[in-house]
Formats: C-alpha cells, structure tokens, sequence
C-alpha cells in the first residue's frame, strides 16, 4: 500500500472513529500533544477528547468532499480536505462544512495526527 493509501485509510479510520464517539478509540489515531486549531485559538486535542468522554460533544456524520491533497515528508505528512459533519454540542446540533489540515507523523509504524486545522469552508 502506497503512503498516500495508508493515509487516506488512516484518515477515514479516524472519521469512523470520531462518528462512534468513543474517545479511546479516536485517541488511537492521535499524539500525546495533539492540539486543534481553529478560529478560536489552539485548543489541547484532550478537551476535545474530554467533551466526547463526558457526552456533551457527539458527532453522527462526517464525510469528506471532494479529492483529499496529500504530501508526505519523511515520517510527516499534510492532509487537506473538505470535510462535512454534524456534531451535537451541549444539546445543540451543528452542520459544519470545513476545510481540514491534519499533520500526521508516523510513529511506531502508524501514522497518527499532530495537529488538525479547521477553516470554515466558503464557496466565494
């Protein structure tokens, strides 16, 4: 299997992982220092990972638009995609339709991610 295969699997496994909102397994596809960035500033992939622990934060879709641009340099890799969900946070649902750059680094034979960015997406 070619990287950009592995990537593109690991990173729909990662989406699976996010709709079955279990926060063990999405952890499994993350660093230790996994952080979120995102209009509100650098978030610890933890408070995420917290929040789908406690409940207040659910996902029931997610689905990638489009192509996926993928680049791999050594064991780091970029991963950008228009990505499309629907989250469920403090009783509230969400529609997001966003741009996502995930950086992966391949540890121990895997890759799992650093770093996720999210753009909310315009058709400007």
């Amino acid at each position: 299997m070619s990287e950009r295969d592995e990537l593109l699997a690991a990173a729909a496994e990662w989406a699976a992982a996010i709709v079955s909102n279990d926060a063990e397994r999405i952890a499994g596809f993350t660093t230790e220092d996994w952080v979120i960035v995102s209009d509100s500033g650098v978030s610890p992939g933890e408070r995420f990972l917290d929040l789908v622990r406690r409940g207040a934060l659910t996902h029931s879709a997610m689905r990638t638009e489009g192509q996926t641009r993928v680049r791999t340099y050594g064991d780091t890799a970029v991963v950008t995609a228009r990505v499309t969900n629907t989250a469920h946070y403090a009783g509230e649902r969400f529609d997001a339709d966003e741009w996502t750059t995930d950086v992966f680094v391949r540890t121990d034979g895997r890759w799992r991610c650093a770093l996720s960015h999210i753009t909310t997406a315009s058709d400007r």
